[in-house]
This record gives structure tokens, C-alpha cells and sequence, in this order.
């Protein structure tokens, strides 16, 4: 019966987004569904998009061996990340009208900038769709009682979301997300309600779980190390995510400017609320069945399994389909975005200027083309990646902390800035983030917060000295 519900679902999802795809006429379509959302669709896409396999299967395991201070970075830092956008990024890039995140730098900076941030945004998507690619496999392989394999699953998961995804661009993602919100809504909160049942009542749980230290744990401990370490994490996920194609195709796809800020804002907020269930979820299995979660508990990949194994162990059939539903389309819903979004920003700024004038008809054909190959490459990379869900989507906002957070907030909100501080920024952040994770990744500062101060005093001293040289050598669009 659950098989059957699991089928269902997802050939009636692939169904709805192939209908989406009707609406897509262009590439602007395709990439930012024609600049026409309402603000409930955008903060549906901002919700769903983040409320990924991370948030269901990686942050539970992670709370459960490390407490609340072990997901400092999501939900603290993915949340904040989203407000932060709200508040001082959606309004002014919404009225440049860009098709891409790569097009701001390109406007800014110039074309060696474009070109270089898009590649570091391109490569950071890797871990988080292969996060998603291999929250599907997982699912696949426990629902059908190991009959489908983990790797098998991978596939399938992949070549399914890819249909809609190849098709209906942004419009399918849109509608798509909508709908998948309001099951992870459902499915979670009815979930979160049986599963108190059987452990004993919410407060139970939460008395249990303050006890056990793992909610009184939150702040490090003060040495520098331990806090240098604490803000690292808050910051890879709080500022790497916001120069990122997904969180820009949200903003760009409403209908207007205030749309697109109130719906990252409250997208953040609903996303911090109800990523805190699955945590819930996975600290009653220690009650429920603590000897499942012990034998689990131990590597990075078997904890995973504590939330679907308690759920398919203990709860009755409705229950499991309303959890399986919900984490289904938790991953679904992320996987389009984070296949889309990287495909989309490539095609826009590193293959386009390459080929020169292209038709918008060639140019959304050539858009569907990448999305199915990049589609294939992090397929390959989740099958032989060893890395949890977690770290998967942790590790993958360093690239586009170091490389492109600074020179889009200095380009936005410092009149300074220009060609030659950005180029700066890029070069020294990159590389001393590369020189550090490979020759001392468990150095006081970590290897990401060096490269994020570098890429700061690069972008300063570099802008102030070149423009002191050459007065007028700053970008004539600087504000």
C-alpha cells in the first residue's frame, strides 16, 4: 500500500509539472516564469525550495549526535539567509530586471567577473542536488523494502524530476512547489502529532530532550577555536546561500519588487518554524525506540535512516503516508530548484557570450540541453560521493561564500567597488580557502571564514588603491 501511494504521488507530480510546462513560450518564462508570481506561489517556491532532504533526514541525525549547536547552520543560518534577502537584496536586484544572478555581476563588474562567479555558483550547486538525488535513493530503496537499491534509486529519482524540470523550466517548479507545500505542511504537522502520541505527549519529548542537553547546548564553548568554528558555521549557510541562481530566481519571478521581499522574508520565517519538526521527530524515536537509534545513530549515512525506519516501524499506515508524502515532496521540490538553477545561470553567462547572438528559441533549447546534463553529472557525483546529506548541502555554500558574497553586497551597497577590488575579492577568497582546506582544515580559523576575510580585504584595498591610482577606473554602474 505505501509502494502503491509512493507511485502514485510521484507519477501524478510529474504529471502537474509537465502541465506547468505549457505556459513556457521563452527563456524568460522558463527562467523566471514570465516575472508574474503572486506572493503566496513565490513564498510557496521560497519554502519549499529550502525545505529539502537537509531539513528532513541531515538536521535530525546532526541534532541528535551534536544538539541544537551541531545545526547552527540550518535552519539558524538558512533562515536568516532568506530575511537577509528580504530585507536588503530582493528590492534592488527585482529592479534590474536580470534573467540571472550572473548578470549582476556582469553589469556591475564586467564580463571576467560574470564569468568567474558563475562558475564558482554553478560548482556549489554539486552537493546540494546530489543531497537531494540521494535523500531519493534513500527513499526508494526503504519504502520498497530494499527490492529497489539505493543506487537504483538515485536514478530513477533523478531521471523522474528531470521530465517536469527539462519541460517546464520555472513554471513547472512554481506550481509544482506550491502544491508540494502544502502536503510537507500537512504531512508534517499531522505527523508531529502522532508521533507525540506515542512518545508520550510534546512536552515529554521536550522536557526529555532539555535533560539530555541537547537544546541547553547552543553557544560554544569559549575558547577561540570553538567560537571561531560556531561563526563559521551560522555564516557558510546565512551568507553563502545569498548570491545563489535559486534564491534570485524567486525574487525574479514575482510580479513586483514588494512581492518578491515580503515572500523571501516570510518563506525564511515558515522554514525555521517547521524545520524544527523533523528534529522533534527524530528526538521521540529516542524515546519511542532507543535501541533503533542507537544502532543508527553511529556513521553519518545510517542516521539518516532513524526518522523513515521509526516511521515505517511504529506508525500506522496513514501516518506513514502522510511522512512519506511530505519528505517526498520536501525533496522534489528542491531538486527541480537546484537542477534548474544552476543550469539556467551557466546557459545565461558562460555559454551564451561564448556562442554570441543567440535567439531566445536557441537560447531556451540550449538552457534545456545544460539542465539535462548537468542533471547527469551530479547524478554521477551523488552515486560516489561517501559525504552525509548535511555536510552535502553544508560544504556546498563555501565556493559562493568566498568567491561571490562580497562583490555582490559591495556592488550593491559600496560606490567604491569595482573591476579590480571584485577580481581581488574572488582571487584571494578562492584561494585562500583552497590553500587552507588542503593544507590545515582543522585550523583555529576555518578554512571558509579565512577565505571570507580575504575576500573582504581584497575587495577594500584593491578598489581604494586602484581607484586612488586611477580615479575614474571604478565600474560606471557603481551606486
Amino acid at each position: 500500500m505505501l509502494l502503491t501511494f509512493v507511485i502514485s504521488y510521484w507519477v501524478i507530480s510529474v504529471a502537474i509539472g509537465l502541465w506547468a510546462a505549457r505556459r513556457v513560450k521563452n527563456a524568460t518564462d522558463y527562467a523566471v516564469a514570465g516575472r508574474s508570481l503572486p506572493l503566496v506561489v513565490v513564498t510557496a517556491t521560497v519554502f519549499a525550495t529550502w525545505f529539502g532532504s537537509e531539513t528532513v533526514l541531515g538536521i535530525p541525525a546532526t541534532f541528535l549526535r551534536e544538539g541544537l549547536g551541531g545545526v547552527i547552520a540550518d535552519p539558524f543560518g538558512s533562515s536568516i539567509c532568506l530575511i537577509l534577502v528580504g530585507i536588503f537584496f530582493a528590492k534592488p536586484l527585482y529592479r534590474m530586471r536580470l534573467l540571472t544572478i550572473g548578470d549582476y555581476y556582469r553589469d556591475r563588474y564586467g564580463r571576467s567577473v560574470e564569468a568567474l562567479t558563475t562558475i564558482c555558483i554553478v560548482i556549489s550547486y554539486l552537493g546540494w542536488v546530489a543531497a537531494q538525488i540521494s535523500a531519493l535513493g534513500l527513499v526508494f530503496n526503504v519504502v520498497s523494502n530494499g527490492a529497489m537499491s539505493h543506487s537504483m534509486g538515485m536514478i530513477v529519482g533523478a531521471a523522474t524530476v528531470l521530465i517536469y524540470t527539462f519541460w517546464g523550466g520555472m513554471w513547472a517548479v512554481a506550481i509544482t512547489d506550491f502544491l508540494q507545500m502544502i502536503i510537507i505542511v500537512l504531512g508534517m504537522l499531522y505527523i508531529g502529532w502522532d508521533v507525540s502520541q506515542m512518545a508520550g505527549g510534546v512536552s515529554v519529548v521536550v522536557n526529555h530532550a532539555w535533560d539530555a542537553g541537547k537544546i541547553t547546548n547552543f553557544w560554544p564553548d569559549w575558547n577561540l577555536a570553538a567560537v571561531l568554528g560556531f561563526i563559521a558555521a551560522a555564516v557558510t549557510m546565512m551568507l553563502g546561500s545569498i548570491p545563489q541562481q535559486d534564491v534570485f530566481q524567486r525574487i525574479a519571478s514575482a510580479k513586483d519588487e514588494n512581492t518578491a521581499a515580503k515572500a523571501s522574508v516570510l518563506g525564511g520565517v515558515i522554514y525555521f518554524f517547521f524545520a524544527f519538526i523533523p528534529m522533534f521527530l527524530a528526538y521521540a524515536a529516542t524515546i519511542i525506540d532507543p535501541n533503533l537509534v542507537a544502532r543508527l545513530i553511529e556513521g553519518d549515512k545510517q542516521a539518516q535512516h532513524i526518522l523513515p525506519s521509526m516511521i515505517l516501524t511504529h506508525a500506522p499506515l496513514f501516518a506513514q503516508v502522510m511522512f512519506f508524502g511530505a519528505l517526498l515532496s520536501a525533496i522534489k521540490s528542491c531538486a527541480s530548484a537546484t537542477l534548474l538553477a544552476p543550469s539556467v545561470t551557466f546557459t545565461e553567462n558562460i555559454l551564451k557570450p561564448a556562442y554570441g547572438h543567440l535567439g531566445d528559441r536557441q537560447l531556451l533549447r540550449l538552457m534545456r540541453i545544460v539542465v539535462l546534463c548537468f542533471t547527469v553529472l551530479v547524478t554521477i557525483f551523488a552515486l560516489n560521493s561517501d559525504l552525509s546529506i548535511y555536510k552535502m548541502v553544508e560544504n556546498a555554500y563555501k565556493v559562493s561564500l568566498v568567491s561571490a558574497f562580497v562583490p555582490l553586497v559591495f556592488g550593491l551597497y559600496w560606490k567604491h567597488a569595482n573591476r579590480l577590488g571584485a577580481l581581488a575579492a574572488i582571487i584571494l577568497g578562492l584561494s585562500t580557502w583552497i590553500w587552507l582546506e588542503v593544507l590545515a582544515p582543522d585550523a583555529t580559523c576555518p578554512p571558509q571564514l579565512a577565505g571570507l576575510l580575504a575576500a573582504l580585504v581584497g575587495m577594500v584595498v584593491v578598489s581604494l588603491a586602484s581607484s586612488a591610482i586611477r580615479p575614474n577606473s571604478h565600474h560606471a554602474h557603481s551606486k
